[in-house]
């Protein structure tokens, strides 16, 4: 273990990326504009430079923005060997997963997948010769019971998106490892601060740096960290792509990196506070929060996770459509749009029954009523506001 893996997360974040050579007398590295690098003569030129961050060469290979921020958030992923940067958490989704993947491979993904992910299943890999089957991420023996030697790929999400179920990450990684599959995860929820995938057994651990590492609903990227061998073909798929990101976008993210960990305990212990005072209403039949004790999955957040995030759903009891629309459409606080983990907060109305193909819907524990969904994302506002902003929501919609 190094000097720095033995200090705690605020000081890493801190200095994480921070090498001298990039950042020079300053602070912060500068943002290095530039497509083109000069080489020093034509043996130089000749001879080439490593493929590698830190070797200047041309600009889809980065320059110290860049290399800084990867540095970063490879310090910051126990066991990874490197990181590769991406203009989207899709992007980075489908890169990794191009990567793996060939005509005639056979990939798992769970059944509670990012929606964008199971599209791009559905379509471009579809076209290419790559089967998808979707599994129930619950049900450990009959995801055992899909693999074949085709398989070549497992995509997992912890917890699932919009329905928020919390699986055995670990089980399901050694399930993939022993089958001879790579197992990549959707490591967005809580990042590499509060659950370290490469660590819990998962082979390429990727995240949606749009959400609380830039924080500040301002840059799109994405992420994806490994050991050496799959981080060298993550290197070269992109490179084969063109794949590189803008210097300022890296800085924006990396700005937004020294301050994460203090933007998640705020916007995890909120949220927390929120689905407390939601469990407590008659008008709601489920809070799909695995932070909550008593809930489900509590217990696997408590043995594998050390922090969480401000994303939690929702389900109302005996709500209609309209209803729901009303319920959403008068919050003041709450905004209606996509993304999360930036400082303000979102809701927005969810129908997952539409995105699920291997696992029963809706699940019976979630009770009477029409399974209507909500979605939150909460951000930096006081949670007594929101909670106050919610009460007159749920008024307007139980009144009109």
């Amino acid at each position: 273990m190094n000097d720095s893996a033995r200090r705690g997360l605020g000081t890493r974040l801190v200095g994480a990326g921070r090498r001298p050579e990039w950042t020079g007398p300053v602070v912060n590295p500068p943002v290095w504009r530039a497509s083109t690098h000069f080489y020093t003569d034509c043996d130089d030129l000749k001879n080439g430079h490593p493929n590698e961050d830190g070797q200047f060469h041309y600009g889809t290979r980065g320059a110290p923005t860049q290399w800084a921020l990867a540095d970063a958030l490879t310090e910051l992923e126990p066991g990874a060997f490197g990181t590769m940067l991406y203009p989207s958490g899709l992007a980075a989704l489908s890169h990794s997963l191009l990567a793996v993947l060939k005509q005639g491979d056979v990939l798992l993904m769970t059944d509670n997948a990012y929606d964008p992910s199971r599209a791009l299943a559905n379509t471009i890999l579809k076209n290419m010769g790559v089967e998808t089957r979707f599994f129930d991420p619950l049900d450990l023996d009959r995801y055992a019971e899909l693999f074949c030697k085709r398989t070549k790929a497992v995509l997992l999400e912890n917890p699932g998106s919009l329905t928020i179920e919390m699986c055995d990450i670990p089980a399901l990684a050694r399930i993939a490892r022993d089958c001879g599959a790579v197992s990549l995860i959707d490591n967005t929820w809580a990042s590499a601060l509060g659950f370290p995938a490469l660590q819990h057994g998962c082979d390429i651990s990727i995240t949606a740096l749009t959400k609380h590492a830039g924080g500040h609903a301002d840059v799109l990227m994405g992420s994806a960290s490994a050991g050496e061998t799959l981080y060298r073909r993550l290197r070269m798929c992109a490179q084969r792509l063109g794949t590189v990101v803008s210097p300022d976008d890296a800085a924006l993210v990396l700005r937004g990196l020294r301050t994460m960990e203090l933007r998640l305990q705020r916007t995890t212990k909120s949220a927390l506070d929120i689905a407390q005072w939601l469990a407590a209403r008659p008008d709601v039949s489920q809070v799909l929060c695995p932070m909550l004790p008593r809930s489900a999955g509590h217990d696997l957040w408590k043995r594998d996770f050390s922090g969480g995030c401000g994303l939690f759903s929702f389900i109302l009891a005996d709500a209609e459509v309209d209803s729901r629309a009303r319920l959403v459409d008068s919050l003041n606080l709450f905004h209606i749009g996509y993304s999360w983990g930036g400082y303000e907060s979102l809701a927005i109305p969810i129908d997952p029954a539409s995105n699920r193909s291997a696992s029963a819907w809706p699940p019976p524990a979630w009770g009477r009523g029409k399974h209507l969904g909500v979605r939150l994302a909460i951000g930096l506002e006081d949670p007594l506001d929101l909670i106050a902003d919610l009460e007159q929501g749920f008024a307007r919609m139980e009144n009109s």
